[in-house]
């Protein structure tokens, strides 16, 4: 059932441009479609309209339509993607999570099968709470989930094997659970799990802080501990190993396009991300995002995706979740 529906999701999106479209002599990227395979809200979505908007501020692209089709974990997305061979027109913003949605959904379809175009930026991950929950602290958080593992809620904006997914469940094992005692909440986007935080129908959620800097900074919500190895600035909260929990953790993200396209159009989408890492709308953004610069164009991108495979499935195999 799951798999008809996710198939009908894709044969209902109205067609893409085709490749030849917006052709020219001229090396500049006149128009994009970009699909994004996550919720309105979501790490990809903000990603992806955040860097077509300061492409378009920057004059590095005329039009860029930004459009959303989730469902599986971004596999849906991703199944579109490579659907579209050969259309140099259309791009995917993705990310860490959809690495791992491959194995858990069981994906006919990879991210090997794309045109890898760019890694972008590295993102850590918060374990956030609403203002008026009973957890202050990471310490208080982790002593109620080892005492009841069950009714400690974790929700996540990400399916099973995406970065949401994977670092509650590596917080876990480090605190003594066993992974597959922890009853994490799936949502398709760190959007839908917003509401679900600020109402309390889980105990805590885990998202990229760059979703949620607005409710951080407006009191709403509480942020008990962020996974990368150093403080975020403007974020008054520890790091997990300075809260005692052995744990590092950073999400990426990043474009791939359709299989088969041309040398010349995948010359072209590496060339305007390229572009895009030396104008100051784009310096502005990471700032304002809390993201850091992590690009890498094209073959290393592919080289960094192969290694990214192999990690996320070695991850999955010893949390015995794949």
């Amino acid at each position: 059932m799951a798999v008809a529906t996710a198939l009908l999701a894709v044969l209902l999106v109205p067609p893409l441009l085709t490749p030849g479209a917006d052709s020219g002599d001229t090396n500049q990227v006149r128009a994009l479609r970009v699909l994004v395979p996550n919720a309105p809200g979501g790490g990809y979505d903000i990603t992806a309209r955040t860097a077509a908007k300061a492409m378009e501020d920057a004059d590095l692209l005329r039009n860029a339509e930004v459009f959303n089709l989730p469902g599986a974990g971004g596999t849906v997305g991703l199944g579109r993607t490579v659907g579209e061979r050969g259309n140099g027109k259309l791009i995917m913003s993705m990310g860490l999570g959809v690495v791992g949605a491959v194995y858990t959904n069981k994906s006919p379809n990879s991210l090997l099968d794309t045109t890898p175009i760019a890694k972008l930026i590295e993102e850590p991950d918060i374990v956030v709470v609403a203002k008026d929950s009973p957890y202050t602290s990471m310490q208080q958080l982790v002593d109620a989930w080892k005492a009841n593992p069950g009714t400690v809620t974790v929700g996540g904006g990400s399916a099973p094997g995406g970065p949401d997914h994977l670092a509650p469940m590596l917080i876990a094992k480090a605190v003594g659970l066993q992974p597959k005692t922890v009853n994490y909440i799936p949502f398709d986007g760190g959007g839908e799990l917003l509401a679900s935080v600020l109402g309390g129908k889980v105990a805590f959620g885990v998202s990229g802080v760059g979703e949620y800097r607005d409710q951080i900074q407006a009191g709403t919500l509480r942020v008990l501990a962020v996974t990368s190895k150093d403080r975020i600035q403007g974020i008054d909260a520890p790091t997990l190993k300075q809260a005692g929990v052995e744990v590092e953790f950073t999400n990426w993200r990043g474009i791939v396009a359709p299989p088969g396209i041309t040398q010349t159009d995948r010359d072209k989408l590496v060339d305007v991300f390229a572009r895009l890492q030396k104008t100051p709308q784009w310096a502005e953004a990471l700032q304002r995002n809390g993201w850091t610069d992590a690009f890498a164009p094209g073959d290393e991108f592919k080289t960094f995706l192969e290694n990214e495979n192999k990690r996320v499935a070695t991850v999955l195999k010893d949390l015995g979740l794949a």
